[in-house]
């Protein structure tokens, strides 16, 4: 089976001081979502309202500007040929 979404209730976000050097690890009750078009993070903000982030990537990117008709003028997967 292939894989193709990743879905988590709770991430694990590990970073490491610049300074001391030290790496703290924290679990945070964030919606994970991810696909080959995006990457989803959804929480609340400090008032408790849904509040969300979503980075595009350069797959996603492309098919977006495509999809607003300012993608390159070829056919990427070759099967719309204009002559049968």
């Amino acid at each position: 089976m292939e894989l193709r979404e990743i879905h988590a209730s709770m991430v694990t976000v590990e970073v490491t001081d610049e300074k001391t050097g030290e790496t703290f690890r924290r679990e945070l009750p964030i919606d994970f979502y991810e696909t080959a078009n995006l990457l989803r993070l959804r929480g609340e903000d400090l008032n408790g309202n849904p509040s969300e982030l979503v980075f595009l990537s350069d797959i996603g990117m492309d098919r977006l500007k495509g999809l607003m008709g300012k993608g390159p003028n070829e056919d990427p997967c070759g099967s719309h040929s204009k002559n049968p």
